[in-house]
């Protein structure tokens, strides 16, 4: 039976960047649950894929912050974007922070395709077990079984369970005595207790907010749902959120006590939010909607509560609307040079299979491509 140098688990985003920098020289094949390679990164950014951020640095991640920055550090925002330009492709940046394919996500995933091309891809195949025996990983899938030197899992999360995302990659770990976190949804709507109800009667409305959650604030749109809150700014909030209070300020570029100050508008009407938004606002403060002069010392007290709306959320809106999965294959068990197994030699871990999820904003493909080369690199290095 054939033995490949290298069998990489996954056609994604870091399944693909591992392989596009492996050496031509090893006999590789890529295996895939889909039938065409990527499914993820086709339809992330609203199919244009947001590739990654202007400010990266293990701040924008849950997880180990120095096994982050370690693989930040050795495969940069910085590298990523001068090997796209290589490849002629040059983002565009929106919203002066994130960075996007011009036109598709095909842009990105034609040059990972094309520079894997010198690799075998084996697709609409499901793993459903790796093994070890003596230096040989055999991989059972529901079609053969392979064998291979080195095996990479890339498999990804539980989110978008309709790609064929699944837990595998924690299964394989496990049957190897390798620590993990269970995946948990994460860059996902919250769903809100009774006494936030008010805000599920404003779906559709949006705000700019700052949201502290831990010892993190976002800072980003608000959405109401009617199943809850959503938008940047809550589903990075909900990386960081583990059945504890968050705080929105409702107004993060003004001060309320100087929007009220001497004015003889309605409390709503000099509130600059939606008139909607406002009355609710105060209604959920219970601040009295009148005239700001006639307000009593009490109420302008009660008014400070925009600036920090403490409450607990519900939960969340689970995998089915989850960006990422949190959780994953524990960083203590990796080499941070290499994203190789300390326990198991030539059985490597990269992307979002382990225990690393960053914000909204390209963060977790930036952390899919850097991890994913610092495995290639290590790879090539020994041959």
């Amino acid at each position: 039976m054939k033995i490949y140098d290298v069998i990489i688990l996954g056609a994604g985003a870091s399944g693909l960047m591992c392989a596009s920098h492996l050496s031509e020289k090893l006999n590789v094949s890529i295996i895939d649950i889909n039938s065409k390679v990527a499914q993820k990164l086709k339809i992330s950014g609203g199919g244009k894929c947001n590739i990654t951020s202007t400010s990266v640095s293990s701040n924008n991640f849950d997880g180990d912050e120095e096994f982050i920055s370690n693989i930040l550090s050795e495969y940069s925002k910085e590298n990523l974007l001068e090997f796209l330009k290589i490849n002629s492709l040059f983002p565009v940046i929106r919203k002066n922070r994130y960075y996007f394919c011009k036109n598709s996500s095909d842009e990105i995933i034609n040059i990972l395709k094309k520079l894997s091309n010198k690799h075998e891809l084996i697709l609409n195949t499901k793993v459903s077990e790796v093994k070890k025996v003596n230096k040989i990983f055999e991989i059972v899938t529901d079609r053969k079984i392979l064998k291979a030197k080195k095996v990479i899992v890339a498999t990804g999360g539980k989110s978008f369970q309709t790609l064929g995302a699944s837990d595998i990659g924690l299964k394989i770990a496990k049957n190897f005595d390798i620590s993990v976190k269970e995946f948990t949804p994460a860059l996902v709507g919250m769903t809100l207790q009774k006494d936030q109800f008010w805000m599920k009667e404003l779906s559709g409305l949006s705000c700019f907010v700052h949201i502290k959650v831990d010892e993190k604030t976002l800072k980003e749109d608000l959405l109401f749902a009617h199943r809850g809150i959503s938008g940047p700014a809550v589903l990075s909030a909900s990386l960081y959120w583990k059945k504890a209070k968050m705080a929105i300020n409702f107004l993060p570029k003004n001060k309320i006590k100087d929007l009220i100050r001497n004015s003889k508008k309605l409390v709503s009407s000099a509130i600059p939010l939606p008139k909607r938004l406002s009355i609710a606002i105060l209604k959920a403060i219970d601040v009295q909607d009148k005239e700001c002069k006639k307000l009593s010392s009490k109420e302008v007290e009660k008014l400070l509560d925009i600036h920090n709306y403490e409450f607990a959320p519900a939960g969340n809106f689970g995998f089915t609307k989850a960006e990422v999965s949190r959780g994953g294959v524990c960083a203590k068990e990796l080499h941070n040079h290499s994203l190789e197994s300390k326990s198991i030699k030539n059985l490597h871990f990269i992307g979002e299979v382990v225990d690393v999820t960053g914000e909204l904003g390209g963060y977790n493909f930036q952390w899919a491509f850097s991890s994913g080369v610092i495995c290639a690199r290590e790879i090539n290095s020994v041959l």
